[in-house]
């Protein structure tokens, strides 16, 4: 998304949904209950710092092309979150996000793509599925459940989405 329209796309979804969104700035500390937006344009986003993990904006070059890059994010949280993470990989062209979300699921994290009945463009959960980064697929409307599902269960409180 360009740069222009991260910013206002996560006002909107501020107003619509529960939980808080922002467009992530560099530095943030991650917060239970908050959403962040990768910003537009030209700079990766990335998880950093374990023990109090924050969203770091990166310069790197594209990545599949893209920047910011999902598999760029995806890495970063296998490095901090591991196994204690819960990926998701929602509709999109091309494969962003597939390979990353297959490191995930390697290091033990619970991955979820969103099935190709919901999905605009069934492309990047697609190449995950096909790659075997999917351990769940879901409707649309059913990810956001599943996900609470996952970090709120007693055997799950460790795991972080």
């Amino acid at each position: 998304m360009p740069s222009t329209f991260t910013k206002s796309f996560a006002e909107r979804l501020d107003r619509l949904c529960a939980p808080k969104v922002k467009e992530a700035e560099d530095g943030d500390r991650l917060q239970i209950g908050q959403i962040y937006l990768a910003p537009g344009g030209e700079r990766h986003m990335e998880v950093a710092n374990a023990m109090a993990p924050r969203c770091l904006l990166s310069e790197g070059g594209p990545v599949n092309g893209h920047r910011p890059s999902v598999d760029v994010l995806f890495d970063s949280v296998v490095k901090v979150a591991g196994k204690k993470a819960v990926g998701v990989i929602l509709t999109g062209m091309g494969r962003d996000g597939a390979a990353g979300l297959l490191r995930m699921r390697q290091a033990g994290a619970e991955t979820i793509g969103q099935n190709e009945k919901t999905c605009v463009v069934y492309g990047m959960p697609r190449v995950a599925k096909e790659l075997g980064g999917v351990c769940h697929e879901f409707p649309l409307n059913s990810i956001g459940e599943e996900i609470l599902r996952l970090t709120t269960t007693t055997s799950r409180k460790d795991r972080v989405a």
